[in-house]
């Protein structure tokens, strides 16, 4: 949800040669010996990402698509009711987006996840709890509300990288930005806000985002949090509009 655009960490364990030699001659004596990577070969235990490289820190708007381009972005979801609403008005404009997820609502929807990354979308941490006083917490915290998130959506996703991270009302702090980059998600500004969490009409939604278009590419809507059918009709309006009007829709720049 879209209150603000707002501002702006190891333990490492030593085995002792004991221990590891104790593990082995009892592993042996079980008959066990190679069992874990037959587990990992067989995919039992939850599918990770491979490790991707860090990415640029600073907040992204700018669309990866030369010439008149838009970013649409979709926060809160997934969400069982609004979620394939959504898909099916992108679909049928043909227009990729980006789905800022919270941690929590991917894990109880992974059916939903998948179906985002099917149909050529392009996902988003936006954290555990949705706190928008992010940048008044600790290190600590902010990087379990990243992380926790980000394993969250690409467990459910089967392994689908995690591109961006915005933060909840845009409390973003430069340890949250340098924390998300280098596990390759690039911080997720937006510069034109739907107010569409704010309730009023379809045609309010409509005037707020054709009158902050001049601000820049990137579009903020939902799909969660609450009754998104006004955000349904919005987008079902506004993007043949955008259409159009000459823009093309791309990706923000990573």
């Amino acid at each position: 949800m879209a209150r603000r655009f707002g501002k702006e960490s190891g333990i490492i364990g030593v085995a002792a040669a004991a221990v590891v030699s104790l593990a082995v001659a009892g592993t042996l004596a079980f008959g066990n010996f190679g069992s874990g990577s037959q587990a990992e070969a067989e995919g039992v235990g939850p599918k990770r990402a491979a490790p991707v490289a860090p990415v640029d820190s600073s907040i992204v708007h700018a669309s990866d698509r030369p010439g008149r381009s838009l970013n649409i972005t979709i926060d809160d979801g997934p969400d069982p009711v609004w979620t394939p609403k959504v898909l099916d008005v992108l679909k049928k404009y043909n227009v990729k987006a980006v789905f800022c997820m919270i941690g929590p609502q991917a894990k109880a929807h992974p059916d939903l996840v998948k179906k985002v990354v099917a149909a050529g979308h392009k996902l988003c941490d936006h954290t555990i709890s949705h706190n928008t006083g992010m940048d008044h917490q600790s290190q600590s915290y902010q990087s379990q509300q990243i992380l926790d998130a980000q394993k969250m959506i690409e467990d459910a996703a089967g392994g689908a990288q995690v591109e961006y991270y915005r933060a909840p009302g845009g409390a973003f702090t430069p340890y949250s930005r340098k924390l998300a980059a280098e596990h390759g998600m690039r911080p997720l500004g937006w510069n034109v806000d739907s107010k569409d969490f704010e309730g009023g009409t379809v045609e309010g939604i409509e005037a707020t985002v054709r009158g902050e278009l001049p601000n820049g590419p990137t579009v903020l809507f939902h799909d969660g949090g609450g009754d998104r059918a006004r955000t349904v009709d919005a987008l079902d309006r506004l993007l043949p509009w955008m259409q159009q009007q000459g823009y093309g829709f791309g990706f923000p720049k990573r």
